[in-house]
């Protein structure tokens, strides 16, 4: 007999269709308990779940499992394990738990390793927009190698309301108050579903504790510097202690109600779409005439339709964005992130692919620093100095320092170090930040004058900037509890 949790997840399948058909049944009608009459059954489909070890994917498992055994679904399971090599020893050990776990449950396992750190330093990514590149890439790899038709994670309620919180703190229209949807579908057909998406993060407790079953737990969950687990671990508890009833619940409600509408504001733009818009490879082209009628909230849907046609992402496409390509006037040009620019040709709006045209350079080379040392860059010298760590020196250091000087970690430091002007891309991950940053983008949140920015200095290692001087260090190279070595740089005019 089938637990509370496991029957409203059941349900919610059911609901959503998330296994269901339109993704692993084209070839038969349902998958959900269902006969074919008198002709033989077609060997069930394969799902991938995928396993990370925690408390959620862990109740997956034993959920779906649950589920198969008591026939409310026809599928076949296989596991995931996706390594990031971020934690050492502790990620070795989940591997070694969900690789036990399934070998007791008599389930199918894959564990692939994949690094993190080294695609990050290649494509100039956060750790975090890496691994989760990596991870999906990954999962989808797996999955038509074992030929499964969706991947399952084990995204549930906390999440999502996490999800919406997030984004309403940066920025976000109607759309993004869709938090998780159910289902995604990726290249090849293949979905992404979230079979937990009904139930919250307690219910998952109560159920792993009712039936005894152990989990690993992640200590980085609780490092409130990054901002989703600043939000799970203080905003959330805090918004909760004013609120009437379940607030998780309650966002969980307002995501439905969000995609419903966002459904009705898609089937007017697939009506238009084609009228509306000249989709070529490197170019969209919109007419204003054409969608002039039409309600706001279809003019934006249009707009993020010919940014994606061009394969624009949307964490850096803002409200401000669309609402300056719509108001967008004769003979003016907006430029986008993702190497598009916008302007207006009449009565169109014409988007670009790839056309920007190169940032314009310094005549000064960039320079190696001497350290220890000191070393002339344009106007300025820079002296280096490396020295042991004192803690109580540090304290007092912090408390009367200027910007023209910081201290740093050395063991952080690969080398060598190196002094240039900013250009266009740069990237750093800044103090006190959860993730790596656009330098350009960091700076207009920071307010900071137009005609001071290409007088910044950007110092960096041989993998990363450590310090945008005199603006901000980078977190990954700040003082810690561990440090056992500093490197000081300080930064002054030149005399005369």
């Amino acid at each position: 007999m089938l637990t509370e949790l496991e029957q409203k997840v059941a349900d919610f399948i059911a609901a959503e269709r998330l296994m269901a058909p339109g993704d692993s049944s084209r070839r038969r009608p349902e998958l959900l308990g269902t006969t074919r009459g008198q002709n033989a059954e077609p060997e069930p489909d394969r799902v991938l779940l995928a396993v990370s070890g925690g408390a959620d994917s862990t109740t997956l498992l034993h959920v779906m499992l649950a589920l198969v055994a008591d026939g409310m679904l026809r599928v076949e399971i296989h596991c995931a394990h996706v390594n990031h090599q971020l934690r050492g020893d502790e990620a070795q050990r989940d591997q070694d738990f969900v690789i036990d776990q399934c070998r007791k449950l008599k389930v199918a396992v894959t564990a692939e390793r994949i690094d993190v750190r080294g695609y990050a330093r290649a494509e100039k990514l956060s750790i975090e927009t890496a691994a989760r590149k990596l991870r999906i890439d990954c999962l989808l790899e797996i999955a038509a190698r074992q030929n499964c038709v969706c991947i399952a994670t084990a995204h549930q309620k906390n999440d999502n309301a996490e999800t919406i919180l997030h984004r309403l703190i940066r920025g976000t229209g109607f759309r993004g108050l869709c938090g998780i949807w159910p289902a995604k579908e990726f290249t090849g057909g293949v979905r992404f579903v979230r079979p937990l998406l009904c139930v919250n993060r307690s219910e998952i407790i109560q159920y792993l504790d009712s039936r005894n079953l152990k989990w690993c737990t992640d200590r980085t969950n609780e490092d409130c510097t990054y901002k989703r687990n600043l939000i799970r671990h203080r905003l959330l508890p805090a918004l909760q202690k004013d609120c009437d009833g379940c607030l998780v619940d309650k966002l969980f409600e307002l995501t439905k109600a969000s995609r419903g509408f966002y459904r009705l504001i898609c089937r007017s733009a697939d009506a238009i779409w084609p009228d509306v818009a000249t989709a070529e490879k490197q170019t969209v082209t919109l007419s204003l005439g054409k969608l002039a009628d039409h309600q706001p909230d279809v003019k934006i849907e249009i707009v993020r339709r010919a940014l994606a046609h061009l394969a624009a992402g949307e964490r850096e496409i803002t409200e401000r964005h669309y609402g300056n390509i719509l108001r967008l006037s004769e003979s003016k040009t907006i430029q986008l992130p993702y190497d598009i620019e916008v302007h207006r040709q009449d009565t169109k709006i014409v988007f670009v692919h790839g056309q920007r045209k190169p940032a314009e350079t310094s005549t000064t080379e960039p320079v190696v620093l001497k350290v220890p040392g000191l070393t002339e860059f344009a106007d300025m010298r820079i002296n280096a100095e490396t020295f042991e760590y004192d803690a109580a020196k540090f304290e007092k250091f912090r408390a009367t320092k200027s910007n023209s000087i910081e201290w740093f970690d050395l063991d952080g430091i690969e080398p060598p170090v190196t002094v240039r002007f900013r250009k266009r891309g740069d990237r750093f991950w800044p103090l006190g930040m959860q993730a790596e940053k656009k330098i350009g983008k960091f700076l207009t949140g920071e307010k900071i004058p137009q005609k001071y920015r290409q007088k910044l200095l950007v110092i960096e290692d041989a993998e990363k900037t450590i310090w945008l001087c005199p603006v901000r260090i980078s977190e990954q190279t700040k003082i810690t509890g561990r440090t056992k070595k500093v490197l000081q740089l300080q930064v002054c005019s030149r005399p005369a």
